[in-house]
């Protein structure tokens, strides 16, 4: 039976129908995999698997990154990264992101080889679900103005985790700190698999445009950054029990939505790597 998947946003997500990720075999993986070039994001309801099985199926689209937060992985699956606002016995925060709230950001953008994509799942939700939006970062690109296209054309950003933890989660440690260095990206990235452009900065990480003067960077990049998370670029997840959320990292950049800090939110999340044998994807 083919796979069945229903556009949620236009071209950007898509719900598939239910579906065992357990058990899937070569010919339904083959299916999502053109579905997830299709979608920017694919949306799984109803998901029953626990750690084990998220690694075995993230698994199958590349080999997963051991996360440089250590102190925030999973125990017996490091492959995890948590994503949460509880904490253990002790008082320690067990995942990351735990105090206030999140600002857009790419996944691994700070990386010399970026992510290829990442899987998220809901294991413990707030009452008010704690959504969890995406903003189309292909489609930002191509109905950006021209002029806007003419300035960023060939240049290069900088990216810092550094500048990210500062602003929303707990700084690193300076081992972290030396295995993270700020890099630089183009600003338009050209998706590995699907050849489409998208832009490629955060508001999160993106600290400069390289070659610009630093007031002339800062009015360019605030301009992006408004208008990447116009209304028509942005989809909203509401999370459910059960909910798995795939998203490409080459072209999506995402956002936690507030929440009651004094409920419990829990996710697990794997980051997909690009193949070894794949060019620096640009």
């Amino acid at each position: 039976m083919a796979l069945g998947v229903k556009p949620i946003k236009g071209t950007f997500v898509g719900e598939v129908d239910p579906i065992d990720l357990r058990t899937v075999d070569d010919s339904t993986l083959a299916e999502l995999k053109a579905a997830w070039n299709r979608y920017q994001i694919l949306v799984f309801r109803g998901l029953k698997m626990d750690e084990s099985d998220l690694v075995s199926f993230s698994q199958r689209f590349g080999d997963l990154e051991i996360h440089v937060r250590t102190e925030y992985l999973s125990r017996e699956h490091p492959e995890i990264l948590y994503v949460s606002n509880m904490k253990d016995e002790t008082g320690r925060a067990i995942g990351i992101l735990s105090q206030g709230e999140v600002g857009w950001h790419y996944d691994q953008i700070y990386l010399p080889r970026p992510a290829l994509g990442s899987f998220l799942m809901a294991h413990t939700l707030p009452k008010d679900r704690g959504e969890t939006s995406f903003a189309d970062m292909s489609l930002a690109y191509e109905q950006l103005p021209q002029g806007t296209k003419a300035i960023i054309e060939g240049r290069k950003a900088v990216q810092s985790y550094e500048a990210f933890n500062s602003a929303y989660s707990v700084p690193t440690d300076k081992k972290q700190t030396k295995q993270t260095p700020d890099v630089e990206h183009p600003i338009v990235r050209t998706h590995p698999m699907t050849g489409r452009k998208a832009l490629y900065i955060c508001p999160g990480m993106t600290t400069q445009i390289v070659g610009l003067p630093e007031d002339e960077s800062r009015a360019v990049l605030d301009e992006l950054f408004d208008w990447t998370v116009r209304p028509e670029f942005v989809y909203t997840h509401n999370w459910q029990a059960g909910d798995g959320v795939m998203w490409d990292n080459a072209c999506t950049m995402h956002r936690r939505e507030p929440f009651d800090e004094n409920q419990q939110r829990l996710m697990k999340r794997t980051t997909i790597l690009p193949p070894a044998d794949l060019a620096v994807p640009y």
